[in-house]
C-alpha cells in the first residue's frame, strides 16, 4: 500500500492533532507535540494547515511535519509503530531531500528529527549532518509537586477571565521582545481543539505584579506533557518568577494526567537550561537537528 503526502487542508488539523497526541509515549525521545500546533494555531486553521505536512498510508497518519518555511526548518513527530519502517523512511527522506516535492525549500533545509529509527539512520547514511544541539529537559509527575510560592490564575478553554488574559498578553510581550502576541490570537488559539488540553498560567507576585505566565499543553492522561511558551516578567526578574512558574506548568500538568513534563531549549541558553534544573527538571544528553547536504 502506498505511502501518500497532503498538506494545507484545514479540514484535517483535529485529526492530526490526535494523531500526534498518540504519538507521545513516556521514555521516548522529545518530539513534536499537539502543545506546538497548539501554539501554532495562534495565528488560523489556514496558517497552521499550510504549515503542515501528513504521510498516510491506508488512510492512517503514520508521520507528521511542521515546517517553518522561513527558517528551512521540518519539526517531525513520527508513529511509534514506524519506528523500524524503512518504506515510510524512504519516502521521508526523498520528500525532504528534494525542494520540488513541496515539503522544504530550495537552499538551506533542516529536519528535527528525535524518533524513527529507520528515518534517522537513513538521514545519517544520506548525507545529512549534525546541526544546532538541543538540551531536553525532563521532569516525571509521579510524586506530589511542590507549591510554586506564588498567586497562579489558570485560563482553559472553559474558564476565561478578560483581565487574566490581557495579562497573559502582556507578560508575554514583556518576556519575548519580538513576540507578536495578541488577545485576539490567543483567543484564536483558545478555540481549537488543541487548547481543549490546554491551559494558561499567570503568576502573581506579592503585588498583585502580573511576573510570569505559561502554556502548558497534555497529550492525554499517561502522556508526557509540554511547556510552551514559557516566560517572565523583563520587569520582575531576578526573583526567581521563571522558576516558580515552571513548577507551577508542572502542578498543572500532574493535575491533568501528565505522565511527566519536557521541554527543549538550545544548549546555548545556559540561563534556560539552569533555570529548569533548579525547578526540578532532569537535563538529557544533547540533540542535533539534521542539516540537509548542499
Amino acid at each position: 500500500m502506498s505511502i501518500t503526502l497532503q498538506s494545507g487542508a484545514a479540514a484535517l488539523l483535529d485529526e492530526i492533532v490526535e494523531a500526534v497526541a498518540g504519538f507521545q509515549e513516556e521514555g521516548a525521545p522529545v518530539q513534536l507535540h499537539p502543545g506546538d500546533l497548539g501554539w501554532a494555531w495562534r495565528f488560523g486553521s489556514q496558517a497552521l494547515a499550510d504549515e503542515l505536512r501528513a504521510w498516510r498510508r491506508g488512510g492512517r497518519i503514520l508521520a507528521v511535519g511542521a515546517v517553518d518555511g522561513g527558517e528551512g526548518l521540518i519539526r517531525m513527530a513520527i508513529a511509534p509503530s514506524a519506528d523500524h519502517d524503512e518504506e515510510l523512511a524512504d519516502r521521508l527522506v526523498a520528500d525532504l531531500s528534494d525542494p520540488d516535492r513541496g515539503v522544504l525549500p530550495a537552499g538551506r533545509g533542516t529536519v528535527e528529527a528525535r524518533f524513527g529509527s529507520a528515518f534517522r539512520d537513513l538521514l545519517h547514511r544520506s548525507g545529512w549532518v549534525s546541526d544546532e544541539p538541543w538540551t531536553p529537559l525532563h521532569r516525571q509527575l509521579k510524586d506530589p509537586v511542590e507549591d510554586c510560592g506564588l498567586r497562579v490564575e489558570v485560563l482553559d478553554a472553559d474558564h476565561v477571565q478578560d483581565r487574566v488574559v490581557r495579562h497573559r498578553v502582556g507578560v508575554m510581550r514583556a518576556s519575548f521582545p519580538t513576540s507578536t502576541f495578541t488577545v485576539e490570537r490567543w483567543r484564536t488559539m483558545a478555540a481549537t481543539s488543541a487548547y481543549r488540553r490546554g491551559r494558561c498560567l499567570v503568576a502573581y507576585d506579592r503585588d498583585d505584579n502580573a511576573v510570569a505566565t505559561t502554556t502548558v499543553w497534555s497529550a492525554g492522561r499517561g502522556r508526557p506533557g509540554l511547556i510552551e511558551p514559557l516566560g517572565a516578567h523583563r520587569d520582575h526578574r531576578g526573583h526567581g518568577h521563571g522558576r516558580a512558574i515552571t513548577v507551577a506548568a508542572a502542578a498543572a500538568l500532574q493535575e491533568m494526567g501528565s505522565s511527566s513534563v519536557t521541554v527543549c531549549t538550545p544548549s546555548s541558553n545556559a540561563g534556560g537550561v539552569a533555570a529548569y534544573l533548579s525547578a526540578g527538571f532532569d537535563q538529557l544528553p544533547d540533540v542535533t537537528d539534521f542539516r540537509r547536504p548542499r
